[in-house]
């Protein structure tokens, strides 16, 4: 089974993401539409993509360790990560770069070593460290001209499943990952 990479992934862009073995994401906006909604009681609701979901378990499976990152906290956002295994997850953090450092140090990698996937300007500190840099399409065009890689698909619609794709691709892992559904 051949994955159709799109056209612009050059060369560059996939040497960029054949290095990755870590994988950090942001939330209101690239996991989900960014939309905020509150339940009768005042509680967060957060509305996420299936597809997208299904990607980063196969990225997981893959041997690509992830990391959230949010800036927000939710209880909806905890049992989501849960369900999906994945455990470094950080919530309510004003200071993304400090949880990139930490994630560096403690998973012993370098900068090069880290893609990123992010949607606005708050993502750009640990965002312009990255050896693969993405955002989604509605991400402010001051955010969009410091990223490696723009999306097709826009936060919460499939932008996640087509940045893990693009790494598994890049890896290898990509092909035997979907033959196995053909089996």
């Amino acid at each position: 089974m051949e994955w159709i990479a799109p056209e612009r992934l050059d060369n560059t862009l996939m040497a960029r993401a054949a290095r990755v073995k870590l994988a950090v994401f942001d939330v209101d906006g690239v996991l989900t539409d960014g939309s905020l909604h509150y339940g009768s009681n005042g509680e967060d609701v957060k509305v996420f993509n299936t597809l997208d979901g299904h990607g980063l378990k196969m990225l997981k499976d893959s041997g690509v360790e992830l990391a959230i990152i949010s800036g927000r906290s939710s209880e909806a956002l905890a049992k989501r990560s849960r369900d999906l295994g994945i455990t470094q997850l950080f919530m309510g953090v004003p200071d993304k770069q400090k949880v990139f450092e930490h994630l560096l140090g403690s998973l012993s990698l370098q900068d090069a070593d880290v893609a990123g996937i992010g949607d606005d300007v708050v993502d750009l500190p640990f965002l312009i460290r990255c050896g693969f840099a993405v955002c989604v399409p509605s991400a402010p065009r001051y955010m969009r001209e410091h990223v490696h890689y723009v999306t097709d698909a826009e936060g919460g619609r499939g932008a996640v499943r087509e940045f893990c794709e693009i790494i598994m691709h890049a890896h290898g892992t990509l092909g035997p990952a979907l033959a196995k559904y053909l089996d």
